[in-house]
């Protein structure tokens, strides 16, 4: 079963939760607009009871005429008046006076809806009369046989002229059935409907566009990684696109990006250096072997091509060892022997290992130690194979007759010591990649001599312990400078001591 993208659950949460919101919006306003329509309907209706109950007092005065048998124009008018209440709402009108006898405007053989023939009873009547005589006007809906009703009831008085006192004459009882009132607001269900649809359509197309763009840079972000994952890392997500969060995902994402691109062109460059540079000794010994075994090498140059074979295992076995160095350099699990030691008696026996390859190019040694002894805290094989390796590379690149200087500085809590030589010196094209494996910035001078690997784990050997390595701009030569903490226990050499990062 195909699960659905992100976008579409995205989606469909906003839409369910907007139907939601949506819906119960319209059901509040179809309940406020229903619970108003009818509120207006029975207000109408009491103004309509209002106005019979004035006839009703002014027909009072017209009692000879009613005696003569004679229709006055009142009485006309409240017939006039209840057809159209009728009409207009379905209701029927009853007149009731003080002594209980009651009139009703379209009897029972007039109306139509059965639900409107219950007319109320000698002991509703005598109850609806209590409150008319207490100056009540009544609205409630009551329920008969016939099923629910509403009622409207209003007070007919009238008025002593010479005494100015109003009496309660009777009421005026105006009765509809509750689905005539209904009827009222029942075009209001398909208006709320029809508004909340238009509603809910022009809002789930704002989600969309919304929801859309939010998730752009994610999709964009999906596929880039899926082209990682697929070995190209030159997919970019935008980052000008979506929410301020979205945008620094998209910066952080594109700066992985970057990141693994430039790692994997390491991991390219250093398969092929170190093919190159294994086949290279590999290739010399095997052909020279075979020269030899085949007769193209006289037997009286076997000697002189046996020690080139000796060399080149030499310079296999170098370049295996720096490599398993490095990889022992970048297990972070492999932990350093942390101790204080004498940095400057370290750099003297250093000097001393390499005392034959000075000699021979009658290398002059200048040493300009600041205080001695100067103890250091860190693991001092991993130093000591840093300063073989900057003294060897120094030897390497002087001609005879040369200058390498030694020389050591305290600053506060941290001593730096810096190699220099008066060799050829380093390109400034070359200056950037040098700490970088198997890159050689004499290429055209020393061909088949070193790996391209020394400063590499010099490197990394100076970050494992929370220090720099670095080359020192100058003229004429060399200079490399290492940084170390300065022993706060100066004396405590076989204390274990534990170092930045180290457990």
């Amino acid at each position: 079963m195909r699960r659905l993208s992100m976008f579409s659950r995205l989606l469909i949460v906003f839409l369910s939760v907007l139907l939601i919101c949506v819906g119960l919006l319209s059901a509040v306003s179809y309940i406020n607009l229903r619970e108003n329509a009818i509120n207006s309907r029975m207000k109408a209706l009491k103004t309509q009871a209002r106005d019979m109950a004035y006839l009703a007092s002014r027909q009072s005065y017209d009692t000879f005429a009613r005696i003569m048998g004679q229709a006055t124009a009142t009485e006309d008018y409240m017939k006039w008046k209840s057809r159209r209440i009728y009409q207009e709402y379905n209701a029927y009108i009853m007149v009731v006076d003080r002594s209980g006898q009651s009139y009703l405007y379209y009897n029972e053989s007039t109306l139509q809806d059965e639900s409107l023939r219950a007319v109320p009873s000698q002991e509703e009547i005598s109850g609806y009369m209590e409150q008319a005589l207490r100056g009540e006007e009544v609205v409630r809906q009551t329920q008969s046989a016939a099923g629910p009703l509403f009622t409207v009831l209003v007070p007919w008085v009238q008025e002593n002229a010479l005494t100015n006192q109003r009496t309660v004459m009777g009421f005026i009882l105006i009765q509809t059935a509750a689905q005539a009132v209904h009827a009222a607001y029942k075009d209001l269900i398909w208006q709320t409907a029809l508004a909340a649809v238009g509603m809910f359509v022009l809002a789930a197309a704002a989600v969309f566009l919304i929801a859309r763009q939010m998730s752009r840079p994610l999709t964009v972000m999906a596929k880039a990684a899926g082209s990682m994952a697929r070995g190209d890392f030159e997919a970019r997500a935008p980052e000008e696109e979506g929410a301020r969060e979205i945008q620094e995902l998209s910066r952080a994402f594109n700066q992985m990006a970057s990141q693994l691109s430039t790692l994997e062109q390491s991991r390219r460059d250093f398969v092929a250096n170190v093919s190159h540079e294994l086949r290279s000794p590999i290739t010399s010994i095997q052909g020279y072997a075979q020269g030899m075994l085949d007769g193209t090498i006289p037997p009286e140059q076997h000697q002189h091509y046996l020690q080139v074979v000796v060399d080149e295992t030499h310079r296999l076995a170098k370049l295996i060892a720096g490599l398993l160095n490095l990889s022992r350099m970048e297990n972070e699990e492999i932990s350093l022997a942390w101790t204080d030691f004498d940095l400057h008696e370290l750099a003297r026996r250093v000097l001393i290992s390499r005392m034959a390859q000075i000699e021979e190019k009658q290398l002059d040694i200048d040493v300009r130690f600041g205080d001695d002894p100067c103890f250091v805290h860190g693991d001092s094989d991993q130093i000591q194979q840093v300063l073989i390796n900057l003294l060897d590379n120094a030897v390497k690149y002087t001609h005879e007759g040369g200058r390498i200087t030694l020389s050591t500085q305290t600053s506060g809590e941290t001593v730096s010591l810096r190699v220099k030589d008066n060799g050829q010196g380093i390109l400034p094209e070359d200056a950037p990649h040098i700490f970088d494996r198997f890159y050689k910035a004499d290429k055209a001078h020393t061909v088949g001599k070193g790996t391209g690997l020394g400063l590499a784990i010099c490197r990394r050997i100076m970050e494992r312990h929370g220090q720099t390595i670095r080359l020192v701009s100058g003229e004429g030569g060399a200079e490399f400078e290492i940084t170390l903490a300065s022993a706060k226990n100066p004396g405590g050499h076989s204390h274990d001591h534990t170092g930045p990062g180290e457990n």
